[in-house]
């Protein structure tokens, strides 16, 4: 009987893309009506997995089983089992496969699987009656109707060799680079293949040549059967006497590749596969004794490998076979990206990246490859300029970004950002969960203030406004002064980190004019309260609007601007969120320190002491009472108003 058919399905073990979708291209230029492939096994994978792939244009959610049991029960139709495991787990999946009531045919692709695995697997499929391809083997196809994984190669070579439609001729062969290449021939000077087999060039194959040439005795179909041997071996001395016993009566070319092992005079010479072998104390083993021996049991057997395909030609224009209807093959629909580079598409991207590429042979930070980051030893500050601003800043700009990171990095355990990653990471978050939680408390109140602190101070500078103006109407707006005021700062404690990185300005700017307005602006509040002092957040702002005019010139290509021009180009930057995006790279190196810290000590979960809590609850009861609850309100606002809990 024939191994497969138009309505054969497979149980796929060991996942890999490239077969499977190849198996199920052909499907499709073959007019088949379902998937060759029925489902996949990955071992140990969770239920409700599967795994994409086209039929045609359609999208396929080819299931994913856990294990051959699972998935045998789950498709009872699906008899062939395919296992692409390595050689090291062959045996025991094939050996679960053959105990498997619905599997009929089991295809092991592995090289290199033990001879005594490859002997007890062969002795359970006599025993159940199943038929084994391989080891070491590229499968088998039926044409137009079947193939294993890569057999028969591309699909451009399937079509080449009409293989997508059925001939007369059953091929058998051990090598299964041989095979594609008497596809070809056979299409030429045949009317194609019925069926092709490649057994595998291990000393003992699942099957043997002659196994599969008694089995093309019993199919109507089969009209021609050529068969491809090589040295070393008893299979075709097999094939030779079930010819002269008569079990075999169906014309047969025969070729078996190796006569030049004659040539080599050592004891024994390899040849490429495990059972393709010269030994000189077995002369009945060699291609030519081989040869002679197929040839005086009936077989057609050409002078050389060359001769071959003339020979195959003859004998089967001798049958008169009727011509096979031919039928163009369905067109395969093309793939995205294959199309993209045959230029035959036009597409619209959906995302533009003027950051980074990483398509090449190495990644390039706005046009710089990352070799030249590392033997030009870029700092952080560097990669930041290249990324943020596409540009290289100069040594004195890089440098700063670089004091902003350290100075901004840390401020110890009780501010908002690192008591919430602390508390997370109590609770038993992981790393990337409880830095989020730390994140997200970067606001307008901590942390969060360094853009509008530069803008604000832009304008006021920009605008010549007097700092006690400027104040006083950033207060009549209801505004507060971002960049102004800190809890435990003042003008008898200063902040350290103001200081340094405003000394550093003062020595390497080309101007510190934004810094000099935002220290103005704080000699008018000092006079309010001693804790409105300018703060890490105003001093990154006002500098970092200083150092991006300073640098305009190389931001901006060379460009020569007016100072309105300069002050609009750095403001655009500005507004990006560049400046809060600073304060946000700098905190999470410390907010990731003490995360680590907390999970190092092994810290239990934090639960708020009730000793700092003032319950209110008795005392305020009569003004809550007087207040309309949050429903209430909501309910008797005027008509577009909202109300915000």
């Amino acid at each position: 009987m024939a191994l497969f058919s138009r309505d054969s399905q497979a149980v796929f073990f060991n996942y890999k893309a490239s077969p499977v979708q190849r198996m199920l291209d052909f499907d499709y230029a073959c007019y088949r009506d379902t998937p060759s492939v029925a489902c996949v096994v990955t071992p140990g994978a969770p239920r409700g997995g599967f795994r994409k792939a086209f039929f045609g244009q359609r999208e396929l959610a080819l299931p994913e089983y856990g294990s051959i049991g699972e998935a045998c029960a789950a498709h009872p139709g699906a008899d062939v089992f395919l296992n692409y495991a390595s050689y090291r787990s062959a045996f025991a999946s094939s050996m679960q496969a053959l105990q498997t009531d619905t599997i009929r045919v089991v295809v092991i692709i592995a090289e290199g699987v033990p001879e005594r695995d490859t002997k007890r697997l062969i002795a359970a499929a006599a025993a159940g009656g199943k038929i084994i391809i391989g080891p070491a083997t590229v499968g088998a196809i039926q044409a137009g109707a079947f193939k294993v994984g890569d057999a028969a190669g591309t699909l451009e070579n399937i079509l080449q060799c009409r293989l997508h439609r059925a001939g007369s001729v059953g091929f058998v062969s051990k090598s299964g680079g041989l095979s594609n290449e008497m596809y070809h021939v056979l299409s030429r000077v045949t009317d194609g293949i019925y069926e092709g087999v490649a057994v595998g060039g291990d000393t003992y194959p699942g099957s043997t040549l002659a196994d599969h040439v008694l089995r093309f005795q019993r199919i109507p179909q089969v009209k021609l059967v050529v068969l491809l041997g090589e040295l070393g071996g008893t299979d075709e001395l097999q094939v030779a006497a079930a010819m002269r016993d008569g079990r075999v009566h169906k014309p047969l070319v025969a070729w078996v590749s190796g006569t030049c092992a004659t040539r080599f005079h050592a004891a024994e010479v390899q040849f490429g596969h495990a059972g393709a072998k010269s030994e000189a104390d077995r002369a009945d083993e060699s291609a030519a004794a081989k040869n002679r021996l197929l040839r005086e049991a009936g077989a057609l057997v050409p002078t050389s490998f060359e001769t071959l395909p003339a020979l195959v030609g003859d004998a089967f224009r001798k049958l008169q076979l009727p011509p096979v209807p031919e039928r163009e093959p369905r067109a395969l629909p093309m793939d995205f990206h294959a199309a993209v580079q045959t230029g035959q598409l036009r597409k619209a991207t959906n995302m533009v990246c003027t950051v980074s590429d990483d398509r090449g042979e190495e990644v390039t930070y706005a046009g710089t490859p990352m070799s030249t980051l590392i033997a030009e030893q870029y700092g952080i500050g560097d990669v930041i300029s290249l990324l943020w601003f596409k540009r290289r800043l100069p040594p004195w700009a890089v440098r700063f970004i670089e004091m902003c990171i350290v100075v901004a990095a840390d401020h110890g355990p009780c501010v908002s950002g690192a008591h919430n990653a602390i508390v997370a990471a109590r609770a038993g978050k992981d790393v990337v969960s409880s830095l989020c939680s730390g994140l997200l408390t970067i606001g307008p109140r901590f942390g969060g203030a360094i853009d509008d602190a530069a803008l604000n101070f832009m304008r006021g500078a920009d605008e010549h406004i007097p700092p006690d103006e400027f104040v006083e109407s950033m207060k009549r707006a209801g505004r507060r002064v971002e960049g102004i005021g800190h809890r435990i700062k003042s003008a008898e404690c200063r902040d350290s980190r103001v200081e340094l990185l405003s000394a550093y300005a003062h020595q390497r700017f080309p101007s510190t004019r934004y810094l000099e307005y935002a220290q103005q602006v704080e000699a008018y509040t000092l006079q309010k309260s001693t804790n409105l002092v300018l703060n890490i957040d105003g001093c990154i702002g006002a500098l970092f609007a200083d150092l991006l005019s300073g640098a305009a010139d190389t931001l901006f290509d060379g460009a020569h601007l007016d100072e309105h021009e300069r002050s609009q180009a750095v403001r655009s930057i500005i507004e990006l969120g560049a400046l809060n995006g600073l304060f946000v790279v700098a905190r999470s190196i410390g907010l990731i320190g003490h995360v680590i810290d907390q999970r190092r000590m092994k810290q239990p979960l934090y639960r708020h002491p009730w000793d700092d809590v003032l319950y209110a609850q008795d005392d305020l009861a009569p003004t809550l009472r007087r207040q309309p609850s949050m429903i209430g309100a909501a309910a008797n606002a005027p008509a577009g108003k909202r109300v915000d809990g």
